[in-house]
């Protein structure tokens, strides 16, 4: 297992069709990237797998998007099972009873838990339409991240748009903001609707950004992932 020695910030979302997809992408990526992201879609083919080998043979840290959001008992289930594998990063939602559940299956373990607070795909209408209070959005993330750190998350996921806002709440001491919805200068929002440069999300207090196909679907992946490490405030 070799040591990270590389730029962390830079999280690259495994958001492709399946986990041999994606194992070929980490590695024709080599020492490029550091730090992956798996999500629920690919849970079922092989991705769990997947984030066990990134981890444990190739010295790669991971961060699992389970996004998970159920009763305390059946979250706290969940994490315990999944704490096991010694991961990174773990998201849930941000409602204060699934954050205590899933601190509590965490039992101590070095898997930080990430609140989602409101998904970077959604804007003020899509929370209309799901019957979600009346409030200005990030008015809503604040309180939501607010409610998340007090019930014991480590972190929070936000938009970049959010991240200064969060930076300054007084339980942000400490805890980490991760925020996907980052596209580098030029290219395709996709289905994203809360966006910033890596520049800006960075400097604006997120301690990482989450970056999938603006790299894996570049003719370069490789040249991809550098061009946005470059875009960083130097450390």
């Amino acid at each position: 297992m070799s040591l990270i020695t590389q730029d962390d910030r830079l999280i690259v979302a495994l958001d492709l069709p399946s986990a041999i997809d994606a194992h070929q992408l980490t590695m024709k990526m080599g020492d490029a990237v550091s730090f992956y992201k798996i999500g629920l879609g690919m849970l079922t083919t092989g991705g769990l797998a997947l984030a066990q080998e990134l981890k444990h043979e190739h010295g790669k840290r991971v961060f699992l998007d389970m996004k998970l959001f159920d009763i305390g008992a059946t979250v706290e289930a969940a994490v315990r099972g999944l704490a096991q594998f010694d991961l990174d990063f773990l998201t849930v939602h941000g409602d204060p009873h699934v954050v205590r559940a899933a601190k509590e299956g965490a039992g101590g373990r070095d898997m930080k838990i990430l609140a989602v607070t409101i998904l970077t795909s959604l804007d003020r209408a899509d929370l209309d339409a799901s019957l979600i209070k009346e409030g200005e959005m990030q008015a809503l993330v604040l309180e939501r991240a607010g409610r998340a750190f007090d019930a014991g998350a480590d972190g929070v996921i936000a938009s970049p748009q959010e991240a200064k806002l969060i930076r300054d709440l007084p339980g942000a001491e400490g805890k980490l903001i991760v925020t996907p919805g980052v596209r580098p200068a030029g290219a395709a929002l996709g289905d994203q609707k809360r966006v910033a440069t890596p520049a800006m999300a960075i400097a604006d207090g997120a301690d990482h950004i989450v970056v999938g196909r603006p790299i894996w679907q570049a003719p370069d992946p490789v040249q991809a992932a550098r061009d946005v490490l470059a875009e960083l405030p130097k450390r």
